[in-house]
């Protein structure tokens, strides 16, 4: 098994970061390689990825929300299959940290090529720097899910 952990602070009070990262239909506005997430349920995505040419899609399953806390994910179908989570915390009122573990089975020679090679972990900061400019040039969230899980 794979782990990759990342942070980024982003400029921005928690419940702005929490509410935007709540709005996984916008993930390919910033994820590379994300193609499409689509909203099935309060607790189901159904993910459409494209990683050097490989086309994946699978559904992901929230196993635990939190407002303002940490939102929690496995996959439950598909091509891929991974586990992770992510948390909020506020550096201070206008700031926060914005925290990603991930844990996932590479498949293949390809897969585990790109994790030994740290590829993975780059895509994973990349994408997490991309959030803090798509939330920071906005200034405000997409939108909210504030229910629990």
């Amino acid at each position: 098994m794979a782990h990759v952990e990342e942070y980024v602070e982003v400029n921005v009070p928690v419940r702005t970061a929490y509410n935007q990262w709540t709005q996984f239909e916008s993930f390919p506005a910033f994820m590379e390689g994300v193609d499409r997430v689509e909203q099935r349920g309060d607790t189901l995505t159904h993910w459409v990825t494209k990683v050097n040419g490989v086309e994946r899609e699978f559904d992901a399953r929230i196993t635990e929300q939190v407002p303002d806390r940490r939102v929690a994910w496995t996959t439950v179908d598909g091509d891929t299959r991974q586990a992770g989570l992510v948390t909020f915390e506020a550096v201070d009122a206008t700031t926060t940290q914005v925290s990603l573990h991930m844990n996932w089975i590479p498949d293949g020679l390809a897969e585990n090529a790109a994790d030994k090679l740290g590829l993975v972990k780059r895509r994973v900061s990349g994408d997490l720097k991309r959030f803090k400019v798509f939330i920071e040039s906005r200034g405000a969230e997409t939108g909210a899910w504030r229910g629990e899980v």
